[in-house]
């Protein structure tokens, strides 16, 4: 990374692959991408650390045109930073870690786009972002609500990551699409709220944001594991690439100003088809991010 912005310097950790068409450099880009590898809270089966670099190492597999966006990776000026510097244990000073990333990202002009890494890390990014954007709207693609105020004893467990978000979202403005799995208290609070929205119901909710500053959670076992089998946990039920791609056609007239992909376990597919479907979200929310 250039020396011209020492103090993100020591934040990461440049070593290893990179994702396809990005630069280290982040003087005139406009996308911060980095990753988290960490899944210190995983609950079924672990393996997310290695998430960041499988999707990395295989995007250079893919091409860097997106036919949907109709745009490619190479017209954009885009930062791959490598990986936070975090400690290694407690979840909570890795989500710290991840807080000082983001606003990092955030202070060099670029938007952040995390790779995780389990979904715990994601209220360390949406808290920098919602500082510099309280009328910030999250919206979360997942197989579970994370709703649960404590898991195994843990606040900052992966089973928590929506309820520490809405911790750190001053607009409590929250989006959770096609959730099938959770327990009965959070399926409850779901439908009281208003924030459950059906999949044939994605567009139609989201059409009145159109505007507002948008950050998207893509939890990969959001997908059906039929498609996406590398992920710890699990969710018969789930979408396909269809799907994503029909939320993208109206994202792409909205203001996204940060997103994450988290919960990849590569190890747990050896085909290598999750991290290559992990990547292609990647290219298109680098794209979405870019516009």
């Amino acid at each position: 990374m250039s020396d011209r912005h020492p103090s993100s310097q020591s934040l990461f950790d440049s070593d290893g692959a990179i994702y396809m068409a990005s630069r280290r450099d982040p003087a005139g880009c406009r996308v911060g991408l980095f990753g988290v590898p960490y899944d210190g809270t995983t609950s079924f089966r672990p393996g997310t650390r290695f998430g960041p670099a499988a999707i990395r190492e295989v995007s250079q597999g893919l091409e860097t045109y997106c036919p949907q966006l109709d745009r490619d990776l190479e017209d954009l000026a885009f930062a791959d930073l490598g990986a936070v510097a975090i400690p290694y244990g407690a979840p909570e000073p890795v989500v710290a870690s991840v807080t000082a990333a983001t606003e990092a990202v955030l202070a060099l002009g670029l938007k952040p786009l995390m790779l995780g890494g389990e979904h715990s890390i994601s209220s360390g990014a949406v808290a920098a972002v919602a500082r510099q954007n309280p009328e910030l709207v999250l919206v979360q693609l997942d197989a579970h609500a994370d709703l649960r105020h404590a898991w195994l004893g843990a606040r900052h467990s992966h089973a928590c990551a929506m309820r520490r978000c809405l911790e750190v979202l001053p607009s409590q403005r929250l989006l959770q699409v096609a959730i099938r799995s959770g327990t009965r208290e959070e399926f409850r609070e779901l439908r009281q709220s208003g924030r459950l929205v059906a999949i044939d119901a994605v567009t139609s909710a989201l059409v009145p944001l159109r505007g507002q500053p948008l950050y998207l959670t893509v939890d990969l076992d959001w997908f059906d594991p039929a498609v996406l089998p590398g992920t710890g946990t699990p969710e018969p039920g789930g979408f396909l690439w269809r799907d994503f791609a029909a939320l993208v056609e109206e994202l792409r007239h909205h203001r996204l100003v940060g997103a994450d992909v988290v919960e990849l376990a590569p190890q747990l597919d050896p085909s290598a088809v999750s991290s290559v479907l992990a990547a292609k979200v990647v290219r298109s929310l680098l794209l979405l991010l870019g516009d």
